[in-house]
């Protein structure tokens, strides 16, 4: 119980340096921005709300102006299982990238910012 209580509590301090610290989304001309949420359509985020990693990963999308749908895989058991059916694992982050018919589900947060980076970052 107390571990639980450390981790929540631990949770919400993320939460809070997060929104408090939070980087600007990048600007674009309109037609790079269009661009952007085009591109942006076949992405999902399965995603905790407090994991610190998902924070990262949730920062970088904001400030790359990305959006992109955001799947809670913690506390909604349909997205959940939909990550372990199509990912394999319940772990998070996990980026699900559908282009062309095809679906891709990338770990780790660094390789998915990294994706994202080289994906987006150029588009002005």
């Amino acid at each position: 119980m107390f571990i639980k209580a450390v981790r929540v509590g631990l949770g919400q301090l993320i939460l809070l340096g997060d929104a408090m610290s939070r980087p600007r989304p990048q600007r674009r001309s309109a037609e790079g921005q269009a661009a952007v949420i085009k591109q942006a359509a076949g992405l999902s985020l399965y995603q905790f709300h407090a994991c610190p990693f998902c924070v990262k990963t949730r920062r970088t999308l904001h400030r790359l102006n990305v959006p992109v749908t955001l799947h809670d895989a913690k506390n909604d058991p349909v997205q959940r299982e939909r990550l372990l059916a199509g990912g394999g694992k319940v772990k998070v982050p996990c980026l699900l990238i559908q282009e062309d018919g095809k679906s891709r589900w990338l770990y780790e947060s660094k390789a998915i910012i990294a994706y994202l980076e080289q994906r987006f970052a150029g588009i002005v």
